[in-house]
């Protein structure tokens, strides 16, 4: 994350087609951006670029990380934030890139999101949780993902949290492919689903 003077965070999309393009944040504090570094560091683990694909992000801030999935080649995806102000910065940077028809923004709790997506009868190549760190129910969320049954097969959960959060598989279904540290506060988690 980088600052300026006024506290202001600029991001930028790390690879794909829409490469070095700037992105807004959110304004506040209770939105964390993904850093660059991180964003770089977790793509080439989950497959540096997808052929097509379906994602969900329940934590979207900014929408960064659901951007970055599509520049790097996901088809379509739905992006949940339940703060008003980055659901308007989601439009924004969506519609900077153009990318509205590949695109579905709810503001809504995590797992009502989850529920509507499962009544929808749709299913998920990447997950991504990345909540707030102290407000965070990492393992009810995952169960609640492998319960609804909306994973494809070699689906990824993404998981960014801190440091004292332990994230284990929680379901013979899920394997873990990585968990890294990432300087003083971050650890990233994904799980793969092998069912």
């Amino acid at each position: 994350m980088s600052n300026s003077a006024k506290g202001s965070v600029t991001m930028r999309v790390i690879a794909g087609q829409y490469k070095g393009r700037q992105l807004k944040a959110v304004p506040g504090k209770n939105t964390r951006p993904t850093t660059d570094k991180v964003k770089e560091a977790t793509f080439q683990i989950m497959g540096p670029y997808f052929e097509g694909g379906k994602f969900l992000d329940l934590f979207a801030g900014s929408g960064a990380l659901g951007i970055e999935a599509l520049s790097r080649g996901m088809e379509w995806g739905i992006l949940v934030d339940k703060s008003p102000k980055a659901i308007h910065i989601i439009h924004d940077n969506l519609k900077a890139l153009n990318l509205e028809k590949e695109t579905e923004v709810f503001r809504a709790d995590a797992f009502r999101a989850l529920h509507a997506a499962s009544k929808r009868g749709l299913q998920f190549d990447l997950i991504l949780l990345d909540p707030p760190y102290a407000k965070g129910d990492y393992e009810g969320l995952i169960n609640e993902i492998v319960s609804l049954e909306i994973l494809n097969k070699g689906a990824m959960i993404y998981c960014e949290h801190d440091h004292s959060t332990v994230l284990n598989p929680l379901h013979k279904s899920l394997s873990l492919i990585k968990q890294q540290k990432y300087g003083g506060t971050i650890t990233i988690t994904i799980f793969r689903n092998d069912a």
